[in-house]
């Protein structure tokens, strides 16, 4: 190979050259021509991982030895700059390289992507000969290709424009130039150019994808004709996702992908679930017949919310598919499924994604319009967050519910330019060209698979029944659906091409159309590679959780000498490995403790609960914006050393064979990293998996997530969920955003036994809850309102055997010793407020009162609360007592469970209330006036 050649082959391709072992004439011409081999092979070499590739004029070996060299020598390299060529040809080869760069970066502005031809788009000027000082009579004059991969180095200046318009301003329009990284740029020019942007399909592919929208279209008019404006959200406008995600299924599968986790919202869902993934057609028709009833679904939800899990047989082996849940709120699946895919690659050991592949199709304008979309691209190259990359598919109808303007749905040019912000390319396709859908699939996959990172496929179309099928859109849009009430389906116009260029005739392609038509009417499967017989070992086992009682048996005691072993072990760190001095105080406190030297703070009895988990076989998994250190320094589970800034946690140093512990800060989201947390957890029965807020109140940016998955997840969809959310709360006069982590909220929620909600008061209490919450059989989200001031209070302490005997407590009760004869008032409270309220009644001596805790607040402990109270009576007055307004903390949802403990106690003892006025925020911002109230609460505990 000469010089010029090489340089070629460097700026503008991989070397393969580690490849050869595979049939390298074979390959070469691959290289040459890519469509000049058989389709079979062209696939297996794109999805091959390359480093480069090679011309076809030189052995792999050679290119390999010279590579390094040339890479050397080329970073050196200048580059080459107008002035530094005399002759009017050098000249004008300068011009026509430039040319070739801006058709690769705004090659798409000119690509014909709207299958309507609505669209009215600027021609950029830089796409023309005559802006580079080229005039046609140039276009017959000879140049070298440059970095243009066209098979050959030099090319007529009409073949260059020609192959580049081909390429890129065709039914694909791809945005890649935005990538920083070199080799990833080149991979995407060596794959779009050396196909002219169009392979060659042979006859039985292009009859599978006219079979696919064949099955796309059949279910839509199908449903259309048996269900008339039953609202389904159909996929007509938009029959090309079929066999896009066929495509992607086969392909991953072929490359090594054994699950794929798919999150979608409601447009083409039921098209999905029985073209993809197999539901049996049948039970859709139930459903729309309102005969689908589950008796193990509490409220159950509506069908184009609905889940599914198959297995698929592809020509890499067998594939697990699952359809996640999803509400109406549109985009927040898309963490949700992140997390359900890292649970998955954690189990199966995939630390980079080769095994596990996530699936998103979103709709227009909602992945332009909704924050979550970004945090969710922000956590995908994140250490605790990263799945290897995601193949985002954008559903473009072109309009948000009503709105069509550009200008009313977003502030740029494409819906997907949000993608860019981690350097994700981004093909925009036409969805009424099916095959150059197939290439863009195809692409997308190999891209996902090689480089590990987010790819996004913008599926140019339309919705042919406007926003629902019980909508009339042209009161909105009169001009787009004049075009749509004339525009001809995907599959008619494939149809007819196919029959045009003699692939097909008329009659086969009729009787794909009969076929699919005749197995709904006998209500049978439609996905011919559905594995009838799955294997289970793909599937999550919940059998051990199903059907418990939240009184379900639990015993969190623990050995007290092994316990001591285990903190011996956690207090251990390399040798050389300095400890910041604050930190080092804390672990020589917790030698103390070990020894039984020291109470035992929460900060210890956390860690140790997490100690004796994992020397029980269960991983945890800590998430949260300070979680290593706690952001009241009261953790410190990750340990960093001062001379070399390394990292060290104890815990994951206790055995070699020990569970995972996995600890990670997040980035500053709530609502994408708890949906994340929640898709982890709903797939991991076996671990404890936690989300702490950093403030209880932040938790308040991910309210969707706990409205619609972690509150209401297992009546909607049966899906069970042990996720645990530690929510700091406490009124140490911080203001109103850092006192209230919005107990009330949880409480509303609250019906079926559908969560617990938990406020412990000591360090026990929240090591036995924690062990609890996995050794107990049950599945059930644990919202636990966690101290801030508590952390360090001399009174909240526990004792080693009250961590190695003993359980949680719903209710503690009083701890003085008191005359039960004596005690004429029961205070009851839960939090903070309980150590205020102690060391006042001990202050002022008063016998005659009982204070009680309540530190379960739902389930609501009702017998054990009646337990605690049944020895005094004499009780004449009946206090709940809180530090929250009125209107917020536990008062309203839950007083009526204490009256009714009462009233079976005594009928005379009305519940009196202890606490701030209603508010319309959660706490004042002064401190004078927070010690006021404080003090005021206080009092009339003891009086009112």
């Amino acid at each position: 190979m000469h010089q010029s050649a090489m340089q070629r082959m460097w700026s503008s391709s991989h070397l393969s050259g580690g490849n050869a072992a595979y049939v390298e004439e074979l390959y070469e011409l691959y290289l040459h021509d890519p469509n000049s081999v058989p389709e079979q092979w062209r696939s297996f070499f794109q999805q091959l991982p390359i480093d480069g590739s090679v011309a076809p004029d030189i052995s792999h070996s050679t290119v390999r030895d010279q590579f390094r060299l040339l890479a050397k020598n080329q970073r050196r390299a200048q580059p080459l700059a107008t002035g530094s060529v005399s002759t009017e040809h050098e000249k004008k080869q300068v011009e026509v390289l430039r040319m070739i760069q801006a058709f690769r970066m705004r090659g798409h502005q000119q690509a014909k992507l709207d299958p309507l031809g609505l669209w009215q788009r600027n021609k950029p000027a830089d796409l023309e000969v005559n802006y580079y000082n080229l005039t046609n009579a140039d276009l017959d004059s000879t140049f070298h290709a440059g970095a243009l991969y066209i098979g050959k180095e030099e090319a007529s200046l009409r073949e260059i424009r020609d192959a580049l318009k081909a390429t890129y301003c065709g039914s694909i329009g791809a945005e890649y130039m935005h990538i920083v990284d070199s080799e990833q740029r080149q991979w995407f020019q060596q794959r779009m150019e050396s196909v002219r942007g169009r392979p060659a399909f042979s006859k039985e592919v292009k009859a599978h994808l006219l079979e696919r929208l064949s099955a796309a279209e059949g279910l839509e008019k199908y449903l259309g004709s048996k269900y008339p404006g039953v609202k389904r959200f159909g996929l007509e406008g938009g029959e090309s996702l079929i066999p896009m995600l066929d495509e992607i299924i086969q392909r991953g599968g072929a490359g090594g992908i054994r699950e794929m986790v798919i999150g979608m919202a409601h447009r083409g869902r039921l098209n999905v679930l029985v073209n993809t993934l197999g539901k049996n057609p049948r039970e859709l028709f139930d459903e729309f017949e309102g005969k689908h009833l589950s008796s193990t679904l509490g409220s159950g939800d509506v069908k184009y919310h609905q889940g599914f899990s198959s297995n698929v047989m592809t020509a890499g082996g067998e594939v697990h598919l699952a359809l996640a849940f999803n509400p109406s709120h549109l985009e927040i699946v898309a963490p949700v499924v992140e997390g359900s895919v890292r649970a998955r690659q954690d189990r199966r050991e995939d630390v980079d994604g080769s095994l596990v592949m996530p699936i998103i199709c979103h709709g227009d304008a909602a992945f332009a319009g909704q924050g979550v979309v970004m945090e969710t691209f922000q956590m995908s190259q994140t250490r605790g967050f990263k799945t290897g990359g995601t193949i985002h598919i954008v559903i473009n109808n072109q309009v948000g519910f009503t709105i069509s303007k550009q200008e009313d749905a977003r502030s740029t040019e494409y819906c997907t330019d949000i993608a860019k912000m981690v350097q994700a390319p981004i093909l925009h396709v036409n969805a009424d060209d099916p095959e150059a859908v197939l290439f863009a699939t195809q692409i997308a996959v190999d891209y996902r698979q090689q480089f590990k990172r987010d790819v996004v496929i913008d599926l140019v179309c339309y919705r042919r029944r406007g926003h629902n099928e019980a909508d009339e859109p042209s009161g909105t849009q009169p001009l787009m659906y004049q075009q749509i009430s004339k525009q001809r389906t995907s599959r008619e116009l494939y149809a007819e091409a196919l029959i045009a260029e003699g692939s097909l005739s008329a009659e086969d392609a009729q009787a794909k159309v009969d076929e699919y038509r005749n197995a709904l009417d006998n209500g049978l499967h439609v996905v011919k590679s559905l594995v009838k017989e799955p294997n289970s070992e793909m599937f999550v086992d919940w059998r051990p959780y199903l059907g418990h009682a939240w009184t379900a048996y639990h015993d969190t005691r623990f050995d007290l000498k092994t316990l001591q072993e285990l903190s011996q072990r956690l207090l251990k760190t390399p040798e050389g490995f300095v400890i910041q001095r604050q930190v080092g105080k804390i672990y020589e406190d917790r030698q103390k403790m070990t020894a039984g030297a020291l109470p035992i703070n929460w900060g210890f009895a956390e860690t140790m609960a997490y100690a004796t988990l994992l020397h029980e076989k269960h991983s945890i998994r800590l998430i949260g914006q300070d979680i290593g250190r706690g952001t009241f320094s009261h953790r410190h589970a990750v340990l960093h050393n001062q001379k070399d800034a390394s990292v060290y946690v104890p815990l994951q140093h206790l055995a070699d064979d020990q569970p995972e512990f996995d600890i990670y800060d997040s980035f500053l989201s709530e609502e994408a990293v708890l949906a994340f947390e929640y898709g982890y957890a709903t797939t991991t029965p076996n671990a404890l998996v936690i989300w702490e807020a950093q403030f209880g109140d932040f938790a308040n940016g991910a309210q969707v997530v706990i409205d619609q998955f972690i509150t209401s997840g297992e009546h909607k969809w049966g899906r069970l969920c042990g996720l645990t959310m530690l929510l700091p709360h406490g009124y140490e006069g911080q203001g109103p955003e850092h006192s209230s982590a919005r107990l009330e909220r949880y409480l509303q929620l609250c019906a079926e036994h559908n969560v617990q909600v938990c406020v412990p008061t000591t360090p026990a209490q929240v090591y036995h809850m924690l062990r609890r919450q996995v050794i107990r059989p049950l599945r059930k989200p644990l919202i636990a309102l966690t101290p801030k001031s508590l952390l360090r209070h001399k009174l909240a302490i526990s004792t080693l055997e009250e961590l190695a005997e003993g359980g949680f407590q719903t209710v503690i009760p009083e701890i003085d010793t008191l005359d039960a004869k004596k005690v004429t008032r029961v205070v009851m409270c839960s939090g903070k407020v309980y150590y205020d309220l102690l060391e006042k009644r001990r202050a002022e001596e008063r016998d005659d009162i009982a204070i009680v805790r309540i530190e379960q607040l739902y389930p609501f402990p009702e017998e054990d609360l009646a337990a605690v109270i049944a020895p005094y009576k004499n009780l004449k007055h009946a206090v709940w007592c809180q530090e929250e307004p009125m209107n917020q903390g536990a008062w309203y949802c839950s007083q009526h469970h204490m009256r009714r403990v009462l009233s079976a106690h005594n009928s005379k003892l009305f519940l009196e209330y202890a606490g701030r006025e209603a508010s319309a925020a959660p706490a004042c911002g002064y401190s004078q006036m927070h010690t006021e109230q404080q003090e005021k609460l206080l009092q009339d505990a003891f009086t009112v």
